[in-house]
């Protein structure tokens, strides 16, 4: 009688369980947390000064306020159940949009009308939102294994979405698009710089890890010397080597003719440029090796027994089936870049850094958003094109493998 009893609940407990989406709870926890218990914006009298905490009530025009805490009940309801894909998609969507919408009017609510001085910032309550109804419909989107081509469609829609937003003035009462509007052309010129060094960087590295790869998979005692070499360097922290290389491109810049002429010097973006090209053998060289070896004995085999010469094999055997596995470390190394070239302000080397450390020396977190926002949003659209790209390229190579 107790065993029956003690099954029946075992299958009530498993019928409850299986009602519930693990990650949907994890989902909905934090959207409670952030809905309920943390503030939604924060008004500052002035850039500087200690904020005060809104709640969503508080920060948003009524019924607003109470229409966005039911849009968020419900979302969470939705990610907390089984439910289908499409209510899941629908409901990420709209709170992301309604999120993204409210922000700007609780910017225009809470600043006073004619203060110029007045800062109204989104606050760790709607961070908390933002991240739970990402995570909601990246799990979507996992879940409808979109294609290579799809993620970047999705990826497009959000950055014209976030586009028409800047452009219609919706975000304009935010203290960050203040912060922007202050500075609008030293922003593009830093991120300028910014591109520049990430991209230039990389193909440097580029050009000198492919064939320096190459000659480390051909020969064997070379390759264990080099990637030893290229690992100490990635173990250097990045400060430190930008400090490391103030002195001997100081010297080159002082002794060299033309150096100086050519933008050499010990402080600025050369020495930034070169700690980035380092930093990005590694993965360049690493994943030519690990792709090389990768190859299948009979491909090489084949091309050998068709008289392919060495050259020939590398070209149009090797290389095109490593390819995949190089531009993975590709990827590696653009996102990695993008995120390192930050630290490149520290000496002068610009880019988005400029305004995370101006931020930082100021006690203004705005400014330091206006430098880092940007900074995540290019690393995170790089990595999702360029892991589009290598799929795309990794299911082509293999279609045409099981075809010949």
């Amino acid at each position: 009688m107790h065993r029956g009893a003690r099954q029946g609940n075992r299958g009530r407990i498993a019928v409850v369980s299986n009602r519930f989406d693990k990650l949907g709870v994890v989902i909905a926890l934090i959207a409670c947390y952030g809905a309920f218990s943390t503030p939604f914006a924060i008004f500052r009298a002035n850039r500087i000064v200690a904020g005060e905490p809104r709640s969503i009530i508080e920060a948003l025009p009524q019924p607003l306020g109470a229409v966005l805490l039911a849009v968020l009940v419900a979302a969470g309801l939705i990610a907390l159940f089984r439910t289908p894909l499409v209510a899941r998609l629908g409901a990420a969507a709209v709170t992301l949009a309604s999120l993204a919408l409210l922000i700007g009017v609780a910017g225009s609510h809470l600043t006073p009308e004619g203060n110029t001085f007045a800062r109204i910032s989104p606050a760790s309550g709607f961070w908390l939102l933002i991240f739970a109804f990402t995570l909601l419909l990246a799990d979507v989107l996992t879940r409808l294994q979109l294609s290579p081509v799809g993620r970047v469609v999705v990826l497009g829609i959000a950055a014209a979405a976030i586009w028409l937003l800047l452009a219609s003035g919706q975000w304009d009462s935010l203290s960050i698009l203040k912060e922007y509007a202050n500075r609008a052309d030293s922003f593009w010129n830093e991120a300028r710089r910014h591109v520049e060094l990430a991209l230039g960087s990389l193909f440097a590295a580029t050009l000198v890890g492919l064939p320096l790869g190459i000659l480390c998979h051909r020969v064997q005692a070379l390759r264990d010397g080099v990637l030893n070499v290229l690992n100490i360097i990635q173990t250097i922290p990045s400060i430190a080597l930008f400090g490391i290389l103030i002195a001997p491109l100081g010297w080159v810049a002082a002794n060299v003719p033309g150096a100086s002429v050519l933008g050499i010097r010990g402080i600025g973006a050369a020495p930034a440029f070169v700690a980035l090209f380092l930093y990005s053998l590694l993965p360049v060289v690493a994943n030519t090796v690990v792709g090389l070896a990768g190859v299948p004995r009979a491909a090489n085999d084949a091309a050998r027994g068709m008289g392919m010469t060495g050259w020939q094999r590398l070209s149009s055997v090797e290389f095109p089936l490593a390819f995949p596995v190089i531009l993975t470390g590709i990827r590696i190394v653009l996102v990695q870049n993008i995120g390192l070239a930050t630290i490149a302000a520290l000496i002068g080397g610009g880019g988005f850094g400029v305004f995370v450390f101006q931020g930082v020396g100021q006690t203004a977190m705005d400014l330091v958003l206006l430098g880092a926002v940007p900074t995540v949003a290019l690393a995170f659209a790089a990595a999702i094109i360029l892991d589009a790209v290598v799929e795309t390229v990794a299911t082509r190579k293999s279609t045409e493998v099981a075809a010949a």
